[in-house]
């Protein structure tokens, strides 16, 4: 009987979370205003986890949770004019909502693929989306999402494709994604976004796809040859206006058309040994092109067409047994065509009209019209180098003396500040705040930036909420006691764990002192520190000495802490060395960020093997940092008594 009821038990346990899995499905599908593709969930009465893919609808589970979510609709993102409003027949209606639909999405907790294409689905993406921690796919291809790719997406580390193409995004691209160390495919293709093409894609070294085209990108293009794994790159049709830069070796695709690249194409373009498909067409680029490019072992396709490339192409110039279409078209070349791109062969496609070649094929221009160019070109060069050195020198002297200037009134000036600095912390002795806090203003003003960023506020928890999640602090949800207060697991009712930690402060503590604080460090994101949620202030609950509770919520991490690992007793969990140094390494990128990443820094963060936890992939985070900055008030308060 006891295994029997054991059974049903389980039974019932399954149906549950299935029956709470597709739920979620249902509300999903509301939210999209019940596409056709999901008219499917109306009349089937099966396990949706046996659902069989279609082409445009796939659901896969693992131990009864969605694991997979795709769709793909009909409402395609076409329009030139739009201006971030509903548009009947393309978008969702005017009452859909983004925030809720991500909000839904967000509790399919196991969600490892997602793919919502052509929907309709029409706002900004908000910055909840880094709370589906478990993609390794999304794809949100053919929407009408707009503003700014939120920041936060960078703290979804398991991320390996992210794919943004052919929306309205008009930001620019954040400066975090080399958070993202598993990334692959990085695509935003067809949006309208803008500024530089950001350094930190350099540094995910993971990449195989990078796809920018059809934006408004401008300014330095940067050093790619730090991306070994990187095979296709197309930047076309943007405002890229540097000189081309090195290419790292394995490149096979690279598409860089339509922008204002000039300076000469770099001889390094000339050693790409799997190169099969280059597009330099339509940019300002000069010079003479390498002759290694035409004999590249893997090149079928190469287009230099509009240009400024001036010279003559060697006459025994060799071209590749596999390349099929070369364009040098419209630029300004003299000499004989070589004999390798004599088109008179059906194997290739050679275009090299509006140049000023001596052949008797396509059209071409006189030879003065090229050697007025390049005249004209050269006299071009001579000025801009004039005008640099002159600016150069000009800059050096005001340098100079602004140093001057600086420096003799330096000393003065910080006196005078150090002075008033100290006289606002005296004249304000009554204002309800600690004159620690006014004389180290720096947490509020770091606070109120970050906010205007827009960072989410931290979050305030219920006490209710919180009784919930530990079954009222029960002892079976107890996981230790520290220096800091006792420690207790808990589940939100989302299904999220937490970990809740318990401080004891003394009454006479400032609470808009301390929610100042809490503020701060909730704004503390990085990969390899555990993220503080929110907290919940029990003012009325107190012990027998009358000092407050306070409750701090965290991300829960899953395997342990560092020191378990390092325990012989258990030798199946002991670290091997290689192991270690990668979660020391992991600690430094954590206190480097808590020293200079923030202003004012966080310090005195307990560094320990018991505070550094392991999470279900071995990656380290710190716990326990920036306590001090919570506790160093209380600390004198139990001193004054």
């Amino acid at each position: 009987y006891f295994y029997l009821f054991l059974l049903v038990l389980f039974s019932w346990s399954c149906h549950g979370l299935q029956t709470y899995q597709t739920q979620l499905l249902l509300q999903i599908r509301k939210h999209l205003e019940y596409p056709s593709q999901l008219q499917i969930l109306d009349n089937y009465n099966g396990d949706l986890c046996n659902l069989s893919a279609m082409s445009n609808l796939t659901i896969s589970c693992q131990d009864n949770f969605v694991t997979e979510f795709k769709i793909r609709g009909d409402k395609v993102a076409n329009v030139s004019d739009f201006n971030g409003y509903a548009i009947p027949s393309k978008t969702l209606s005017k009452t859909f909502s983004i925030d809720s639909l991500v909000t839904t999405l967000t509790r399919l907790t196991s969600l490892k693929v997602l793919s919502l294409v052509s929907l309709g689905i029409w706002g900004p993406l908000p910055d909840k989306i880094h709370r589906l921690y478990s993609l390794e796919f999304l794809d949100l291809s053919s929407n009408f999402m707009f503003g700014s790719i939120p920041p936060q997406i960078s703290r979804m580390v398991k991320l390996q494709t992210l794919t943004l193409d052919g929306n309205y995004f008009n930001d620019t691209i954040p400066n975090t994604l080399d958070s993202l160390s598993n990334l692959s495919v990085l695509s935003f293709r067809g949006n309208r976004l803008k500024g530089q093409f950001p350094s930190s894609i350099c540094r995910i070294s993971s990449l195989t796809d990078v796809a920018m085209c059809h934006n408004k990108l401008s300014g330095k293009l940067p050093d790619l040859s730090s991306l070994t794994r990187l095979r296709v790159l197309d930047v076309r049709e943007n405002r890229l206006d540097s000189e081309l830069p090195v290419m790292p070796q394995g490149l096979v695709t690279a598409l860089l058309a339509k922008n204002l690249f000039s300076g000469e194409i770099p001889a390094q373009f000339g050693v790409l040994s799997h190169l099969q498909h280059l597009d330099l067409s339509f940019n300002q680029l000069s010079g003479t092109p390498p002759s290694a490019l035409f004999d590249l072992p893997s090149i079928s396709y190469l287009n230099l067409a509009s240009n400024v490339l001036s010279g003559s192409l060697p006459e025994h110039l060799t071209c590749g047994s596999k390349l099929g279409f070369v364009d040098i078209s419209n630029n300004k070349l003299v000499g004989d065509l070589p004999s390798c791109l004599d088109n008179k062969s059906d194997k290739s496609v050679v275009k090299y009209g509006g140049n000023c070649l001596s052949t008797d094929g396509q059209q071409q221009h006189q030879g003065l019209y090229c050697k007025e160019a390049n005249t004209r070109r050269s006299g071009r060069k001579i000025a801009v180098l004039v005008a640099i050195i002159v600016v150069s020198v000009l800059l050096l002297m005001l340098l100079a003396f602004g140093i001057l200037i600086l420096f003799q009134r330096c000393r003065p000036r910080r006196t005078f500040e150090t002075h008033i600095r100290q006289k606002v912390v005296q004249d304000n002795p009554t204002t309800g705040v600690s004159s620690e806090v006014l004389a180290n203003a720096r947490f509020i003003s770091e606070v109120a930036k970050l906010g205007t960023q827009g960072t989410p506020i931290c979050r305030l928890f219920s006490m209710e909420e919180l009784e919930e999640a530990t079954n009222n602090f029960d002892s079976s949800m107890f996981m230790g006691e520290g220096f800091t207060g006792k420690l207790y697991k808990g589940r939100l009712e989302n299904g999220t764990y937490v970990v809740i930690r318990s401080l004891t402060l003394q009454k006479k503590y400032s609470i808009q002192n301390l929610k100042v604080r809490l503020d701060f460090l909730s704004k503390l994101h990085h990969p390899h520190l555990v993220g503080l949620l929110g907290h919940c202030i029990a003012g009325g609950v107190q012990d027998d000495s009358g000092a407050s509770k306070v409750f701090l919520v965290y991300d829960y991490v899953p395997n342990g802490n560092y020191r378990m690992h390092l325990s012989e007793t258990c030798p199946e969990k002991v670290l091997k060395w290689s192991d270690r140094l990668a979660i020391l390494i992991d600690v430094a990128k954590a206190v480097h960020f808590l020293h200079t990443g923030v202003i004012p820094g966080v310090y005195n963060n307990r560094l320990k093997t018991n505070n550094i936890l392991l999470d279900e992939h071995r990656l380290a985070k710190l716990s326990d940092y920036g306590m001090f900055i919570i506790m160093e008030e209380n600390e004198k308060l139990e001193a004054g008594f």
